[in-house]
């Protein structure tokens, strides 16, 4: 299963049917408010995380980025933009 976990920003919107026209099947979305969201545990589906740097803070950004180098996740940090991220994306494929 391709599963990507959002990380940051209240609502979704679009965006989580843009990731599924991408052939994300699954899309996990955490909002990054509460302590609690921070300590949980990447599940084990998850291949990618996708952090939004305007709606997290850089504390959090670091202990995402450390949980997805422990699993050896690729991880994109990219503005909730539609444009940013399928950019980001796009940028990850290639390289």
């Amino acid at each position: 299963m391709n599963a990507i976990m959002v990380i940051g920003g209240d609502h979704l919107g679009n965006i989580r049917e843009k990731l599924e026209g991408l052939g994300y099947q699954d899309v996990m979305h955490i909002k990054g408010r509460k302590e609690s969201e921070v300590k949980f545990k990447i599940p084990k589906k998850v291949k990618m995380l996708l952090i939004f740097t305007d709606y997290v803070n850089h504390n959090l950004a670091k202990k995402m980025k450390a949980k997805a180098k422990e699993r050896d996740l690729p991880i994109v940090f990219t503005r909730r933009s539609w444009s940013d991220i399928h950019s980001s994306l796009n940028e990850l494929k290639i390289s």
